[in-house]
């Protein structure tokens, strides 16, 4: 509860933030947020668009999420989602069997790519105790350029060298049901994913051994291997399922939202997870209304921008400061205690008078 409270008010003093901003630049902060939400939720397309722009940062928050449980700091996530995308495109543009199989062996090879990707990061912190911000950052790279051989060698599109072949449509996660439930719109099966995602994230964590000894090697690596825990297993397992789960945002992102890939482009859901997953306060649930809040954001900012004359990179300021709000919940936890505080002395003083004056 006290998370929730905070998160919201770190989103309020943003959204705040951002209307004085809108008044110093002589917009009218009112009109501006109301065609924010018009581009957004609008009707249904919109909403449809917002839902399928949420669905990478799903996974990508609940990836940094997760390490963090572990006292990890996923800084790869962008890398993952490219690997875990160039693995499942490979098996849609390479194989040719029933669309249900070739959804799970996509979705799979996604999720094993991401692990992969992360599963070499793990391994320098287990042994060599080699900081996970410097070597997932290097893997990042290391799958851009990778990303930069392997596309317009080996999967190289019709018309353009910097993007791969196009997916057929029945190799995508596109649905007719969906596309005609939301008027065209280009949501999609993996928002379905990401659910189960959640609903799976959070029954580890909170429900399971494993999540368990996960927590307890964040919040104290030592007191954990003292107590018997294997520390270096976990966190050689928390940054394979942190990396599997950004794998999944990839496969959403390039077979879902897209159906190819472009080269020279790391994902930027990739580092925006990592403000969803602080917003969300690193809890799976709080995660996916964190997500859904950014896809509003994102989606929103084109439309306010066309509208209005306000530029699109305040959308981008107005997340910042969010992050930045959320990122210092210590300073508006002490305030609220301070509120708190002051409001019980209140009450205390006042009680013993208004005894009084009745006897």
């Amino acid at each position: 509860m006290r998370n929730t409270i905070i998160s919201i008010i770190a989103i309020l003093l943003g959204l705040i933030a951002g209307g004085i901003l809108m008044l110093i630049i002589g917009s009218n902060p009112i009109e501006g947020y109301a065609y924010l939400i018009q581009g957004a939720l609008g009707n249904t397309e919109r909403f449809g668009n917002t839902l399928a722009s949420a669905t990478p940062l799903i996974f990508t928050g609940l990836s940094v999420a997760f390490a963090f449980r572990t006292g990890l700091f996923n800084i790869g996530a962008a890398g993952q989602m490219l690997i875990g995308g160039l693995l499942a495109t490979a098996v849609g543009l390479s194989f040719d069997f029933s669309r249900p199989v070739m959804l799970f062996l996509m979705i799979l090879a996604g999720f094993i790519g991401g692990a992969l990707w992360a599963f070499v990061p793990g391994i320098l912190k287990a042994k060599f105790n080699v900081h996970e911000v410097v070597s997932t950052i290097m893997m990042n790279w290391i799958a851009y350029w990778t990303i930069y051989y392997v596309i317009p060698g080996y999967f190289k599109g019709e018309f353009l060298e910097t993007e791969s072949k196009k997916l057929p449509e029945e190799f995508t996660l596109r649905i007719p049901f969906l596309t005609e439930m939301f008027d065209g719109s280009y949501v999609n099966l993996g928002l379905f994913l990401g659910v189960i995602a959640v609903i799976i994230v959070s029954f580890i964590i909170n429900k399971t051994t494993l999540g368990f000894e996960l927590k307890a090697v964040g919040f104290n690596r030592f007191a954990a291997e003292y107590a018997g825990m294997q520390v270096n297993r976990n966190i050689v397992l928390s940054m394979l399922i942190s990396g599997a789960l950004a794998g999944l945002g990839g496969v959403a992102l390039y077979t879902g939202n897209a159906s190819s890939i472009q080269i020279g482009i790391l994902p930027s859901q990739g580092y925006d997870g990592i403000a969803v997953a602080l917003l969300g306060a690193n809890a799976p649930v709080g995660v996916f209304f964190a997500a859904v809040l950014f896809g509003i954001l994102y989606s929103g900012t084109g439309f306010m921008n066309a509208m209005t004359d306000i530029p699109p990179e305040l959308g981008n300021t107005i997340i910042a400061i969010i992050i930045y709000f959320a990122a210092t919940s210590i300073l508006i936890e002490r305030l609220i205690k301070k509120f708190t505080k002051r409001r019980n002395e209140k009450s205390d003083v006042s009680g013993p008078a208004n005894m009084k004056g009745e006897s």
